[in-house]
């Protein structure tokens, strides 16, 4: 019977284990968005545009389903304790959890100055309240510039571009990024060209002039797209930050070259003769244009019309004419032509005689 007894309480405290038996009761979920930790902010013009993801948990580790509104904070101060100045309020549902969220503060004249501006975003839950603020960041609050109105033209130096400078954005606190690329390239493509000062704005604001740039590092028959940036330079300790301004309308150029070389000069000829054997020769300065392909060379008699007698585009700056008649006087001229065909004016005429 005892035996009995003792297999019966044995199974009814197995049945009673398999069971299971209730934990301590967990505390409700306070439901707090965790705080936004990769907030960043970009400066252009009179924009600061924030970016960051929102909150996709909450600080006991649960998924985010109720958030409130977000409160995009700003403070004078290097840092915040608390969001105590509210310059936008983005209302509950603006953005899903886990997903990019972004703002725009635009700052009113009087606010760009030479200080800086610290950004936070708070995200509060349904009930108003909130985790904390994200991480801050810095922004510089210094004065932009409005976009210049930009001109381009094409020059035997290659594309030019011309603005007229603005009051107050001068070297070295101030400067016009030049940006360039191809048509067909896209924007991602862009890169700076270089940056131009002003450094008369200054000294003689009263003189009319433009500001100009000729892109040297063109290349011949294509086309390209510039824009230009004021670019203001904030001095630090640990160096500048620099801070854009409203950039131009594209300006397209394409780079045709239509410029001849330079005409040839000191253009000389020579007679000699060697028993049946008469010819001229010819010589002149050489031509230093860098896209040089060679030279062509002209003659007339005396009172007829001029015609080339070079039937090949001439490598060097100097030229033999063997075909003569004696007594006859000769005229010559001589031309440059550069690798797009493009033909000088003709050279100074040099004239020889030949013997009877």
């Amino acid at each position: 019977m005892r035996v009995s007894v003792v297999v019966l309480m044995l199974a009814a405290a197995a049945l009673l284990a398999g069971c299971g038996v209730p934990g301590a009761p967990l505390p409700p979920s306070l439901d707090l968005p965790q705080p936004p930790a990769d907030l960043k902010a970009t400066r252009k013009g009179d924009k600061v545009t924030l970016t960051w993801t929102a909150p996709a948990k909450t600080t006991d580790g649960a998924l985010v389903k109720h958030v409130g509104e977000i409160k995009v904070c700003r403070s004078l101060q290097p840092a915040m304790d608390k969001c105590s100045e509210a310059v936008g309020d983005l209302q509950p549902g603006f953005f899903k959890p886990g997903a990019e969220a972004s703002y725009i503060h635009t700052l009113a004249p009087d606010q760009q100055s030479e200080a800086f501006a610290t950004y936070a975003v708070e995200v509060l839950n349904s009930r108003g309240r909130s985790a904390g603020l994200s991480n801050q960041v810095r922004v510089p609050l210094a004065r932009t510039f409005p976009a210049p109105q930009v001109s381009g033209r094409v020059t035997p130096d290659g594309p030019e571009l011309r603005w007229r400078p603005m009051q107050g954005c001068a070297a070295p606190d101030c400067v016009f990024r030049v940006r360039r690329r191809l048509k067909d390239d896209p924007p991602a493509k862009e890169a700076v060209l270089t940056d131009v000062e002003d450094r008369r704005a200054d000294s003689r604001p009263d003189v009319d002039y433009d500001l100009k740039l000729t892109d040297q590092l063109a290349e011949w028959e294509k086309t390209y797209v510039y824009r230009v940036t004021p670019i203001t330079r904030v001095q630090q300790s640990s160096g500048a930050v620099e801070v854009e301004g409203e950039d131009s309308q594209p300006v397209e150029v394409f780079a045709h070259d239509s410029f001849p070389p330079a005409a040839p000069s000191g253009v000389q000829a020579v007679y000699s003769g060697l028993a049946q054997q008469k010819f001229i020769d010819l010589t002149w300065a050489p031509n230093t244009d860098p896209d040089l392909a060679g030279y062509h060379v002209y003659r007339r008699e005396e009172g007829g019309q001029l015609r080339k007698i070079s039937t090949e585009v001439v490598k060097t700056p100097a030229f033999r004419d063997g075909d003569l008649q004696p007594g006859r006087t000769y005229f010559y001229s001589v031309t440059a032509v550069d690798l797009r065909g493009n033909e000088s004016a003709k050279s100074p005429e040099a004239s020889e005689q030949v013997p009877q």
